[in-house]
């Protein structure tokens, strides 16, 4: 894992981000239909200053998105969301995934949040374990939210206190 560097994205690495959001992407952990080849990584509703990087030798390995949960509410500054993670398929359970959610808790502390919030589909258990083993408990379950690949999937919300 220390070979693993973490940094905040450059708007130079949308091509590499886009690429990995369209290999990772499956229903299994998105509402969003799969992006189109060609659809940039980074636009006015996903800025390059909400993303973080994982790298290894130089090349894009993963990444997360936090961002303020709730736009410039002043009455909720303090809680970041994360709103996107993936991991290259070849770089999984090599710790890459625990070292972005770590650093964007970390980022979040920075920037003075109390709390860290996300959502996760019920049937996505990998992604379930991760968070928990972060310290993530969950708050609510929206039953049946999202209709994706002929079923219903809930909805989970889960959120950590930062020190």
């Amino acid at each position: 894992m220390s070979d693993i560097e973490i940094r905040g994205a450059v708007a130079s690495d949308d091509r590499a981000l886009a690429e990995l959001d369209r290999r990772t992407w499956s229903p299994v952990h998105a509402v969003m239909p799969e992006p189109a080849p060609g659809t940039p990584f980074f636009d006015a509703a996903h800025p390059v200053d909400e993303v973080l990087v994982a790298e290894r030798g130089g090349r894009i390995v993963g990444y997360v998105r936090l961002a303020r949960a709730y736009g410039d509410l002043a009455c909720a500054e303090h809680v970041r969301q994360i709103r996107g993670l993936a991991v290259a398929p070849d770089e999984r359970r090599r710790g890459v995934a625990r070292a972005l959610v770590d650093a964007a808790c970390a980022r979040a502390a920075r920037e003075g949040a109390r709390r860290v919030a996300l959502r996760v589909l019920g049937g996505n258990t990998a992604a379930r374990r991760l968070y928990e083993s972060a310290g993530f408990t969950v708050e609510g379950v929206l039953p049946g939210e999202f209709f994706l690949d002929g079923r219903y999937v809930d909805d989970v919300l889960m959120g950590r206190s930062l020190p």
